[in-house]
């Protein structure tokens, strides 16, 4: 019998495991197909909330936040970037790679749900940030983002330009922080599965057939 399973991912556009997590499920979903598919809907998580505009460098970042040292920065970079290319999606990490502030972004991202464009949108800002080199933050590359996958630019820059979808964003981040979410990706499944991580595209299909499996039941 084939299922359709609702699928809300909680993540950043500054979160690498994010889209290598979104690249392992979106494979997985492939794999499993025609007996199991998907309605994903992105929710907004901000890793850096306090992040100025102009940002900050990434090595110094994850120094401060973390304790990481830059042979550590460099390892774990090398790993995602090969996690990536097995995946599908390119890592393109500059010496000089800044953190940014991801609001607008999320801001955006719950505007793009009502013409179907989230995953698209969403995409396209991992691209921007992790291929491109990027900056999220910033209202002209936003817009760029915008257009490219079709969305009216001239609305995205009125919301913007405004303050509109801001209590809505807000509103879910403290609805998922509520739940007890505190790193990202996180997969809730049928509104109660929860997975956390990059999980490998294997483990993926071995939890999605369990709990295609145990809803069918």
């Amino acid at each position: 019998m084939n299922q359709t399973l609702k699928i809300d991912i909680v993540s950043d556009v500054s979160c690498p495991w994010c889209i290598i997590g979104y690249q392992s499920i979106s494979t997985a979903l492939k794999q499993l197909e025609p007996q199991v598919a998907a309605n994903i809907t992105w929710h907004a998580f901000e890793l850096n909330p306090a992040m100025p505009a102009e940002g900050e460098d990434m090595g110094e970042h994850l120094q401060h936040k973390y304790g990481s040292s830059k042979a550590d920065f460099e390892q774990t970079r090398k790993m995602i970037t090969a996690r990536g290319a097995a995946l599908g999606f390119p890592f393109n990490f500059k010496e000089n790679g800044r953190i940014y502030n991801t609001f607008n972004a999320h801001r955006l991202l719950f505007w793009a749900r009502q013409f179907n464009k989230q995953t698209e949108l969403k995409l396209a800002l991992f691209g921007l940030y992790f291929t491109e080199g990027g900056n999220p933050s910033n209202v002209e590359q936003l817009l760029q983002v915008v257009e490219k996958v079709g969305l009216p630019a001239d609305e995205a820059r009125k919301i913007l330009e405004s303050d509109k979808f801001t209590v809505e964003v807000r509103a879910e981040q403290a609805k998922y922080q509520g739940m007890g979410i505190s790193s990202v990706p996180t997969f809730i499944i049928n509104d109660k599965f929860k997975v956390t991580g990059g999980q490998a595209v294997e483990k993926f299909v071995e939890i999605l057939s369990e709990i295609t499996a145990q809803e069918a039941a």
